[in-house]
């Protein structure tokens, strides 16, 4: 069975097998799935409130950077934000995930 986690405070996303509505959320759930394949992450930028998904790209950035990403076969940006979705897609590009923009 796939793999499908979302980070998202709003959408029900069907396809995700588990959903975080916070960075918080979302940062757990990356970090329980740690040492398996993940094989799509969703991901909206804005997540209510002062929230936002930067957070969980920071944790992913900084396991590129000790050589140890996390191991995801697709990462959605479906964000309603341009620019929030831009920074995410360069950012997580950077470190050679490989990022799509998307529709949730």
């Amino acid at each position: 069975m796939p793999v499908i986690l979302g980070i998202d405070d709003l959408r029900p996303l069907p396809r995700a097998t588990r959903i975080a509505r916070t960075s918080i959320e979302g940062i757990q759930l990356l970090r329980e799935h740690r040492d398996g394949f993940i094989d799509e992450l969703w991901l909206d930028h804005d997540l209510g409130g002062d929230d936002s998904i930067m957070p969980v790209v920071t944790l992913m950035e900084e396991a590129a950077f000790s050589g140890r990403p996390f191991d995801i076969g697709t990462v959605f940006v479906h964000s309603a934000n341009p620019i929030g979705a831009e920074a995410v897609v360069r950012a997580l590009t950077r470190w050679n995930y490989h990022v799509r923009r998307a529709t949730a």
